[in-house]
């Protein structure tokens, strides 16, 4: 572990951040493939299918937007 000298010449150890948050991540990845599956599988056009994918990647948001929209807030 390196060391950092600080204003006054003492030296304190350098923190380094962990990384927490892998559950939200694997909840998003199931929506992602799931919304993926959906829309690539009724797609009836490759243009349809293309326009699936990128709804895959903004369906959190557009939910999100609706929830709060029934919810009045």
């Amino acid at each position: 572990m390196t060391n950092e000298t600080t204003a006054v010449g003492q030296k304190r150890p350098v923190k380094r951040g962990t990384y927490r948050g892998g559950a939200s991540e694997a909840v998003y990845a199931f929506g992602l493939f799931g919304a993926w599956y959906y829309y690539l599988t009724t797609a009836s056009s490759i243009w349809m299918g293309l326009l699936g994918i990128l709804k895959g990647f903004i369906w959190p948001a557009t939910l999100v937007y609706e929830i709060l929209k029934y919810l009045e807030m």
